[in-house]
């Protein structure tokens, strides 16, 4: 797989692995720790060195987790985690993104993935409470001290990502971005591409929509997310179903899969855009890591483009909490 640059330099594979759903958010894992391990490992054999974890994830046993898997190839990839939430008997009670919290966080994630360094540290969501210049200079301290290498934002908004910018340098923003949504497009992509800041679409297949293998008629196990998305109701299914279909059209028309036509597209947007498809699978590792040679024309990108707008998406991408807390 070839590499791409997020900013300050940091190079990565051109498509990462999220590894949430290996503990939380999809229901039930059809495998063992042991298998995650395997997937994790595998996925680094077939060149994917990002990496994409939360100390919220489990919480905690996820960054456990993805240290454990990749302790004996830890020189060869770059392992991203997260700070910004008050976690309270292992729930989340909003956000905390003071200081001193932040390397409680920072220390604590370093034992739990088991390195010296954190390779890139994202403030998870923005913290009203806790100005981002803030953020920024103690991450940046952190980075002095050798604790820290890069610094992320996560779904925040333009002008947060200039005052963190203007502190010190953001090497990758990451919020949700795919064929169905396109919200980083009109401000934080041009603030990206100004500032030579990487941008790192998390839920790039939308949470397993865009691969088509979901419609009106699947049922979502128990504890997964998707049953509280307005996005994936059963009636907003059957009406994005339209949008999946164009996909699934092209994708047979060049070959492909529809989900990695969909990581194509974005591939396609910018060089410095990194996309981090999660699974629980080797076979979809290697499915989306594949994706990287599935080059569309300047039609089929047209095409693509097009879509949310003519097709339509129905349906929002969190519940009204959840979007309260993005763009900030």
């Amino acid at each position: 797989m070839h590499t791409r640059t997020l900013g300050q330099g940091l190079e990565v594979s051109a498509v990462g692995l999220g590894a949430m759903g290996m503990s939380m958010s999809y229901g039930p894992n059809p495998g063992s720790r042991d298998d995650m391990i395997a997937v994790l490992r595998g996925a680094v054999d077939l060149g994917v060195t990002f990496v994409d974890t939360a100390e919220v994830y489990g919480p905690y046993v996820n960054e456990e987790l993805v240290g454990e898997a990749l302790a004996p190839v830890r020189d060869q990839v770059v392992i991203a985690t997260k700070f910004g939430w008050n976690i309270v008997d292992g729930r989340m009670q909003g956000t905390d993104s003071r200081p001193e919290q932040i390397r409680r966080v920072a220390e604590a994630s370093l034992r739990r993935l088991g390195v010296e360094t954190i390779d890139l540290f994202y403030q998870h969501r923005v913290d009203p409470a806790v100005p981002v210049e803030d953020v920024a200079g103690t991450v940046g301290e952190l980075v002095a001290e050798g604790k820290v290498r890069h610094l992320g934002l996560s779904e925040a908004g333009a002008a947060t990502i200039r005052r963190a910018h203007a502190v010190h340098p953001v090497t990758a923003v990451q919020s949700e971005y795919s064929l169905w949504t396109r919200d980083p497009e009109p401000e934080v992509l041009p603030t990206c591409a100004e500032l030579g800041i990487g941008f790192v679409p998390f839920s790039p297949l939308g949470k397993g929509f865009l691969t088509g293998t979901v419609d009106a008629s699947t049922t979502f196990a128990e504890g997964d997310i998707r049953h509280r998305v307005p996005r994936f109701t059963a009636d907003n299914r059957e009406a994005n179903a339209a949008l999946v279909a164009r996909v699934r059209a092209l994708a047979e028309s060049r070959g492909a899969t529809p989900g990695q036509v969909a990581l194509a597209w974005l591939l396609a947007q910018q060089p410095w855009v990194v996309p981090i498809p999660g699974t629980r699978r080797l076979s979809r590792v290697q499915e989306n890591a594949d994706a990287t040679t599935v080059a569309l024309s300047a039609d089929e990108r047209a095409e693509l483009d097009a879509l949310a707008g003519t097709v339509g998406v129905a349906g929002n991408r969190y519940d009204d909490a959840g979007m309260a807390m993005v763009g900030l």
